[in-house]
């Protein structure tokens, strides 16, 4: 097993996916790094529904790939580089629909209060990125299929309670990944107040 902060370092988002399946053992190591994330008053609110099944796979990307069409683009375009934006590009028209495995990630509404329920979820999927990086698979965080998650919710037979609030595509990368580029905690941190250098 790779070293936590080796994890952390080169944890990154993979928007290019190898064919090669994911067994079932794998999946559920990655899902119970997920469930032992912290949670507002351990009520453990995420549900995690795995799709491999390749038309519901090709439905959510297809989903994201409406969202981005539809003002994901035009917002995203001013704030990246065009490296980046060209890269998602490509994640969104055909890479994300080649993750062997994609994991909506929700949230039970009647395990917790809505207003705070991504402070529950989000530790937990955060986890599964890490969980993936350590196993040596690729994967993503996005929510832009939810833009349509009524659409969502339906094609996975979501009860009433169930929120979905991510979307992780896993598989092994297409290609090597690079590590992130990252600013040093000089740039970000500070001691006391505001402004106080680190």
């Amino acid at each position: 097993m790779a070293d936590f902060f080796e994890v952390v370092r080169s944890q990154r988002a993979c928007r290019a996916f190898a064919p090669e399946p994911l067994s079932d053992e794998l999946v559920e190591l990655l899902l119970e790094a997920a469930t032992h994330a912290p949670s507002a008053e351990n009520r453990q609110p995420w549900v995690f529904v795995v799709v491999r099944d390749e038309r519901r796979r090709a439905l959510i990307a297809e989903l994201a790939r409406r969202a981005w069409d539809g003002g994901g683009r035009a917002q995203a375009s001013g704030r990246l580089t065009s490296g980046l934006l060209a890269d998602v590009e490509g994640g969104i028209g055909g890479g994300f629909a080649t993750a062997p495995v994609v994991v909506v990630v929700c949230g039970d509404t009647g395990l917790g209060d809505g207003r705070v329920l991504p402070a529950s979820v989000f530790p937990a999927v955060q986890n599964l990125l890490l969980a993936a990086t350590a196993s040596g698979l690729g994967s993503a965080l996005t929510t832009l299929p939810l833009a349509f998650s009524d659409e969502l919710s339906q094609a996975l037979g979501l009860p009433d309670a169930l929120r979905p609030m991510a979307v992780v595509p896993l598989g092994r990368p297409a290609r090597p990944l690079r590590s992130p580029r990252r600013q040093p905690v000089s740039a970000k941190a500070h001691r006391e107040r505001y402004g106080a250098g680190w």
